[in-house]
């Protein structure tokens, strides 16, 4: 499991049967569950926003979300692999400028530009952590229901 570092009590898992799920730690079950359709290698948040986290799939995808544009799909998704037999298992947002780096089973390395829609919050000065708690909390009160805790 992936603690958020933009908000509180938020954390993501992934796994082996295809799926990453957004948890909050006073609930018993996921508020969000995404099926990549192949096991997830990892996940990683966004170092600039509560709400944009990555995953790298077993069948050399990278998927990129951002729950406050779109709550059911990956924003982007790239095939990062030549080979079908590579496994991506490794992700990283660099956290001064609009790139992720991207390993494979392999010991391969490489980094992709994020698209101008997932990089506002590295331009924007009006950024702040206590906006980005907001923000994802704004979005997980859509989502709870009271008898799931």
């Amino acid at each position: 499991a992936v603690v958020s570092t933009q908000s509180t009590g938020v954390f993501a898992s992934c796994s082996a049967d295809w799926t990453v799920k957004i948890w909050d730690h006073n609930y018993s079950e996921p508020m969000f569950t995404f099926d990549l359709g192949s096991s997830v290698g990892d996940i990683v948040w966004s170092p600039y926003s509560a709400t944009v986290f990555g995953a790298v799939t077993d069948d050399g995808m990278v998927h990129i979300f951002d729950l406050s544009q779109e709550k059911y799909e990956p924003l982007c998704q790239q095939s990062v692999v030549q080979k079908k037999k590579t496994k991506v298992n490794h992700l990283a947002f660099n956290k001064h400028y609009p790139i992720i780096a991207v390993g494979d089973d392999r010991g391969n390395a490489m980094t992709l530009k994020l698209s101008p829609n997932l990089r506002k919050a590295l331009r924007e000065k009006t950024y702040s952590k206590e906006n980005e708690i907001a923000k994802m909390e704004k979005l997980l009160e859509l989502v709870r229901e009271p008898s799931n805790k």
